[in-house]
């Protein structure tokens, strides 16, 4: 494989000076107000500002400074001293911003007024929030219910999150899709389904008892750089890290605290990963597969001769089904097949195998790079296998936890949203409300964009995010769209879906959590769920953007009175006027996960939901975890052929989701440009490309449709060979509707069918 010195790449540790520099410029470029280093100071602790940013749980004893290089942006972003006011728009048609970057459209600052489209002049202009409310709740009542979606990005917060899904169902539908559809629904879908619980079964404390992590498909330095801190600690008390990436990632490879004087000042630094194997983009089952297949032969060897063994022997007899028939099909599979779908050589993965038979306890943690795969179900389901083989659930120290990406994205599930009524306590809501809440499915990410195309989707509401953008086939949704009658957006800044609008559009301003919530009962605090399942309280100090701006949950309130018949129990006003209340109903509709609820709010290092799993408490159909034989070797629905390659796309160290804070991916040593397609140098030189050359990319998933995108400079990157990979969202245009895992519908980023067109 070609050296590191062919390529970009980057020289130093994550973390260390180079993250203090992403700060600083981003605070330059923002110019923001002055209360942003208090904020700051405050930011992820006890009764203090929780991250916009990722979900990595909160400790109890936080640091100096609880925050990272991607948290800091992510604040400074939102307290910005930019202002995009109604003379912006006054400005600027609508037609001439969707010719403007990500980038540049959210440099414009924080949105000050509600708008409204005019289709007259092609321009938002001013409306009143009354104005606002009014029409779009005529308007949602000229429909049926369900031709309408209510989206959620998984910021808000969980008050803002259950008066959402509340909304919904008393309108009429389970159309609530959210982000988490496209990012991590795999998780949702398999943990349920093999250990009866939807979410990772860790929690913090359990970092500290490890002996071995397993690292799958999760880029830590960039999107979760808070989790290096408890990464460098257990890696100092002698735990083992084992990453698999087709990547090389930074994040998992060096890291320098910047919090430690001496690492500062010195050469020092912590090397994260003991063993870094980059695996073949989709070749995850084919690796976890030959790893188990290494230990089986070492148990058979340690139980002859010592008879001593390497399986959880007890744990699999009692809280398990289907070890015979896995450990068949491990014995089945070949050392050929499994080196040809991994990419990896039996060597390495016995090398790896050899430090988990080592651990006595062991965490498994991933990413995207595992879920956004067409047999992502596959990937998950095999990965718990392997936990399973030695009893790594429900024990301290061990578990399976996935990274999750918005702050609330695991919490919105939590108190309701979701398209599943089986995963929501309706008969509990109708007793509280009375009304009989819909009982059929509703629209999730990938349904709700088949139903706009095919025009049974009237209406589309979105509470925060960037939602044209994120999604697969950008320029077919595009069109669409301005067929619906309704669309709606919650934001802060302006994005490209704010200009892909309906026939009636409003762009509603809202408080940023960092923001002083000031309702009739005074200040008010929210709460959310970080990705070990904790419930952390945060209160919002700085001055509001501006006096015109209202809070979420007061819009979500807002457009409910206006578009719902008048009903005694539901209170919205009292609601919006002191969150306390919301939070009462939360306790009354979960009772078991949110007892004391008001009490707990900042409880130090948050209050654990629980987690059946965790417990040994199996809530699937047998009662038991259930061991699962992959129907496939390999995660990407395609086979390989002659020119096509396996297209991952990926976030750089100055984004966060569709947010692009500027041109540096620091961490990979690309600067200026996201204009990008990272090649293996040796891949490069066998096509007859060369560096620097531009070319496009061509889907070949093989449906015929033309989806092309085109102007990216081909740029050497330590990648397994017919692995190729560039940004998101910038490439969404390549990835069909319908190129998703099986079982979750979650959009298969990670290994996208292309052709190099050059």
């Amino acid at each position: 494989m070609a050296d590191e010195k062919d390529t970009v790449h980057y020289d130093h540790a994550t973390g260390g000076w180079g993250s203090l520099r992403g700060i600083a410029e981003t605070a330059l470029r923002e110019r923001p107000t002055p209360g942003a280093l208090k904020t700051l100071s405050r930011q992820n602790k006890p009764g203090g500002f929780m991250c916009v940013s990722c979900a990595w749980s909160k400790p109890k004893k936080p640091h100096v400074a609880e925050f990272c290089e991607n948290g800091a942006k992510a604040t400074l972003w939102e307290l910005t001293t930019r202002r995009c006011t109604p003379d912006f728009f006054a400005a600027h048609t609508v037609s001439e911003l969707r010719d403007w970057s990500d980038f540049d459209l959210e440099q414009q600052g924080r949105l000050t007024h509600p708008l409204r489209y005019d289709a007259a002049s092609d321009r938002y202009v001013p409306c009143s929030w009354e104005d606002a409310f009014a029409d779009i709740g005529a308007g949602l009542k000229a429909i049926d219910p369900k031709q309408s979606v209510f989206y959620a990005s998984g910021r808000a917060s969980l008050e803002t999150s259950y008066l959402y899904a509340l909304y919904a169902r008393a309108y009429g539908h389970n159309n609530l899709p959210d982000s988490s559809n496209m990012c991590h629904e795999t998780t949702s879908v398999g943990l349920k389904k093999v250990i009866g619980s939807p979410v990772g079964t860790s929690v913090l404390a359990d970092f500290e008892l490890c002996d071995a992590i397993f690292f799958f498909g999760q880029n830590t330095g960039s999107n979760s750089p808070r989790l290096l801190h408890p990464l460098q600690e257990a890696v100092k008390r002698g735990c083992k890290i084992v990453t698999f990436n087709p990547i090389r990632e930074k994040g998992l490879e060096t890291f320098k605290n910047p919090q430690n004087p001496i690492e500062m000042l010195t050469p020092k630094a912590t090397q994260i990963s003991t063993l870094y194997l980059q695996v073949k983009a989709g070749g995850d089952i084919a690796a976890i597969m030959g790893m188990m297949k290494h230990i089986l032969v070492v148990e058979e060897k340690r139980w002859a001769e010592q008879q001593q063994h390497v399986l959880d022997v007890d744990f699999i007899e009692q809280h398990t089904v289907g070890w015979d028939e896995v450990k068949a099909k491990i014995e089945a599979t070949g050392w050929d097949e499994i080196e040809r779908e991994s990419g990896l050589a039996r060597r390495d993965l016995e090398e790896a195998a050899d430090v988990y038979i080592s651990a006595h306890r062991t965490i498994f943690m991933y990413g995207m790079g595992l879920t956004q795969q067409v047999h992502g179900f596959e990937n998950l389901a095999t990965l718990v296998n392997m936990a399973l083989m030695k009893g790594n659930i429900g024990r301290d120290g061990t578990g399976v936890s996935p990274v999750r990406g918005h702050s609330n994205v695991q919490g919105q599930r939590t108190v309701g949203i979701s398209e599943k009524p089986e995963l929501v306590p309706l008969d509990t809501i109708q007793r509280l409300f009375g009304f009989d809440p819909p009982r059929t499915k509703g629209h999730n990410t990938v349904e709700s964009c088949e139903k706009i195309l095919s025009g049974d989707v009237k209406a589309f509401v979105g509470l925060g995010g960037n939602f044209v953008r994120a999604i697969p086939e950008r320029e077919a949704m595009e069109a669409a769209w301005s067929r619906l009658d309704l669309t709606v957006q919650i934001a802060t800044k302006l994005n490209r879906s704010h200009l892909v609008h309906g026939k009636a559009s409003y762009l509603l301003p809202c408080l940023g959590r960092s923001e002083q919530d000031m309702q009739a009962s005074g200040p008010q605090k929210v709460t959310m769920e970080d990705s070990l399942s904790c419930i952390h309280g945060s209160l919002g100090t700085n001055t509001p953007a501006s006096e015109h701006l209202l809070s979420e949950l007061a819009i979500v309130s807002g457009m409910a009175k206006a578009t719902l018949a008048p009903n005694p129990k539901l209170k919205w006003d009292e609601w919006t006027d002191n969150y306390d209340n919301v939070r009462d109903l939360i306790q009354a509709t979960y009772p078991d996960e949110f007892a004391d609820f008001n009490e707990r709010v900042f409880t130090p290092g948050g209050f654990y939901r629980g987690n059946p799993a965790r417990e040994r408490i199996w809530k699937t159909e047998s009662k038991k975890a259930h061991f699962t034989v992959p129907k496939t070797m390999t995660a990407w629905g395609s086979e390989d052929a002659e020119g096509r390659w396996r297209l991952m796309t990926i976030r750089s160290n100055d984004q966060f989701n569709t947010t692009i804070y500027g041109y540096s991916d620091r961490l990979r040593g690309i600067e200026g440009t996201r204009d990008v397609l990272l090649m293996n140098p040796e891949d490069i030189a066998r096509t007859g490309l060369v560096a620097g050359q531009t070319v496009g990319l061509r889907s070949d998933a093989g449906d015929d449709v033309h989806r092309e995108v085109g102007g990216l400079k081909v740029t050497p990157f330590l990648l397994p060979t017919g692995c190729i990979a560039g940004y998101y969202p910038e490439l969404n245009p390549l990835i069909p509707l319908w190129w998703h895992d099986e079982e979750s519908k979650t959009p298969a980023a990670k290994a996208v069918p292309v052709r190099i067109v050059a």
